[in-house]
């Protein structure tokens, strides 16, 4: 199934060009996700062939990233915290964890949407919080672009180097090569968490002698 469906974008993305990749990763994005390890790494393949563009694929990764999250975004900020008061429950949702949910976001948004779009499935889900917290438009748009721009520049990457080897795409190359960036990325992301906390602690810790 995954296999056709790389083989079908590799067929198609050069004439659904950068719009399509802006649509496919708003979907990407959105509540309908569809892998983007099955757009970008195409995309990039074509970028080795010279029929596209390195910066234009990633540019249209990133926007079309955004304005999926944003779909997300602005439906949670819709429905808002009394939709989740009334029917919270339902889902063993509390009024205490909403509220803690809230106080978290408007401590730690920033790094939390960041770091959540180099996550599987977070990437999907970290934009819902964000807008029942009514994280600061703006800010979250930042935050979405850069995380993105990592994940799509990464994922466009492989399929650039799997293109220059000449061969056919093929999904378990694509997933081996996910599978490794992965294996980087965790503990740089380790890191910056640590980092985080430690400035997050200094900051309050002075705050609190000052």
């Amino acid at each position: 199934m995954l296999e056709r469906a790389v083989h079908w974008l590799l067929e198609t993305l050069l004439d659904l060009g950068y719009p399509g990749i802006v649509a496919l990763m708003a979907l990407e994005s959105s509540l309908i996700p569809v892998p983007a390890e099955l757009i970008m790494p195409p995309a990039g393949y074509w970028v080795a062939r010279g029929e596209m563009n390195a910066a234009g694929v990633v540019l249209a990764g990133v926007v079309g990233s955004v304005l999926g999250s944003l779909a997300n975004y602005g439906l949670a900020h819709w429905l808002g915290r009394g939709f989740l008061r009334r029917w919270g429950r339902y889902v063993l949702l509390s009024e205490a964890s909403l509220e803690r949910s809230e106080r978290y976001f408007a401590t730690h948004g920033a790094i939390s949407v960041l770091l959540g779009r180099l996550l599987p499935v977070m990437r999907h889900l970290i934009s819902i919080p964000a807008g029942i917290a009514r994280m600061p438009l703006l800010r979250f748009g930042v935050y979405t672009a850069l995380g993105a721009a990592a994940w799509c520049s990464v994922l466009t990457a492989i399929g650039y180097i799997l293109g220059q080897s000449g061969g056919v795409l093929r999904n378990e190359d694509v997933r081996r090569y996910v599978d490794r960036a992965v294996v980087v990325l965790v503990p740089v992301l380790a890191a910056v968490v640590a980092a985080y906390v430690w400035r997050h602690r200094r900051r309050a810790r002075s705050e609190a002698e000052g």
